[in-house]
């Protein structure tokens, strides 16, 4: 990495954030010492989706620029997050016979494989951000993680594809190269969110991690290690915001302070004449509201986000039968209550996602919705020692090299 500097982007529709770590070696392994946190609010984007470039660039700029001076070093280069609706997944299972006349699988023959799976026919205008394997299975009979080394005349892999809108992904580039900064590459935000924040043990028992935002939830469900599934929903905290708005007929700021500062999930807890004083919180407002009733309506949205979580485990048959049970984080998951209507709704284990292996981390990043920009650079040193070492990087594909170098050189014949 360039000057051994890290530095990931979550470019969210509440807030854009940016976090840089430095890279050092301990006992010969590579580890990452945060420096840098930052946020701003976004302009421009909406439910992940980019509807003004200039005021995008511009929240961003600013962003990037608390960053720097918090850090004291340059910014050049960064793993930028992807995320939003239009975010979609596919399995494809890849087909090739093996190359050495003795039967041994190279790692030549489980890349040929993965691009095989690759060469799907995808949406129109979607590009894919990752391939990823999941199981390899030779000769029809023997179902493996890793074949390399193992002998066999017929290779398949089974693999989950990423797939994001071609024009969003060309917006989210083209606003990151205006700023002047180089992508080293785009990953699927909740992808990068895990590499922060689940363990192992985790994923190999099964679990489901959702990342609560302003305007979207995103979840993925990991499975003996594999990855099994992954979707973005078009709804967040936002929503909460709007319906405490139109419920009692409020201002959308004055809602946004009822939830921060009094929103809870606990309906039970709080008494039937426990009340609101508006004029305590805005001038532009007056009289007071029940606190109970602005409970009942941020519960209602909640349930609903978690019944469409419910819906995505159907899909899959994972519903009430994850062990590690619901990891969540986001900005969004913060409210009072959340962990015992998560566990009431999905009949799971709930807790809050808590980062892995941070080095001498500023307060900041351990907030919840920190945990993408986090993962986001811890994306970045996992693709760096898998490099160092010359190992494959299953997380990592090649065509989204090519998808940001394509972008790169369209935008460019722009650029006077």
């Amino acid at each position: 990495m360039k000057d051994a500097i890290i530095t990931g982007i979550d470019m969210g529709s509440t807030m854009a954030r940016i976090v840089t770590g430095q890279v050092y070696s301990d006992s010969g392994e590579k580890k990452l010492q945060i420096i840098a946190a930052a946020e701003h609010p976004s302009e421009g984007i909406h439910k992940g989706t980019i509807t003004s470039i200039d005021h995008a660039v511009a929240s961003l700029t600013s962003c990037l620029e608390k960053a720097e001076r918090m850090s004291g070093v340059p910014i050049e280069s960064a793993w930028v997050g992807v995320s939003g609706a239009h975010i979609i997944s596919q399995q494809s299972k890849g087909v090739v016979a093996v190359g050495k006349i003795n039967g041994e699988i190279s790692r030549q023959d489980f890349e040929r494989a993965i691009e095989a799976a690759r060469a799907i026919a995808t949406p129109a205008n979607y590009d894919i951000l990752h391939v990823i394997p999941r199981t390899a299975i030779i000769d029809g009979q023997i179902t493996i993680k890793d074949p390399v080394g193992m002998t066999g005349t017929r290779l398949e892999v089974d693999t989950l594809i990423i797939q994001g809108f071609s024009t969003e992904i060309r917006n989210v580039t083209k606003c990151v190269y205006r700023t002047g900064l180089e992508i080293e590459d785009l990953v699927f935000s909740i992808l990068a969110t895990a590499e922060a924040t689940l363990t192992n043990r985790q994923k190999d028992i099964g679990v489901v991690l959702v990342n609560i935002g302003g305007a979207t939830t995103s979840l993925v469900v990991f499975e003996e290690g594999e990855l099994l599934h992954a979707a973005v929903l078009p709804m967040g905290s936002n929503h909460i915001t709007s319906d405490i708005a139109l419920g009692l007929q409020i201002s959308i700021d004055t809602a946004e302070k009822i939830k921060l500062e009094y929103g809870t999930l606990n309906v039970r807890d709080v008494s039937k004449k426990s009340e609101i004083n508006l004029s305590h919180l805005t001038m532009d407002e007056e009289g007071l509201i029940s606190q109970r009733y602005v409970s009942q309506i941020i519960e209602a949205r909640v349930e609903e986000i978690f019944d469409k979580i419910e819906l995505e485990l159907k899909k899959i048959g994972r519903n009430g039968v994850l062990p590690g049970g619901i990891v969540l984080t986001g900005g969004g998951s913060k409210l009072s209550g959340m962990i015992d209507l998560a566990k009431k709704r999905l009949k799971l284990p709930a807790c809050y996602a808590t980062m892995k292996n941070l080095v001498n981390p500023i307060e900041k990043v351990f907030d919840q919705s920190f945990t993408t920009a986090v993962g986001l650079a811890y994306w970045g040193l996992s693709f760096h020692q898998q490099k160092t070492k010359q190992q494959h990087f299953l997380f990592h594909n090649e065509n989204t090299s090519d998808v940001r170098s394509r972008v790169k050189k369209w935008f460019k014949t722009l650029l006077p």
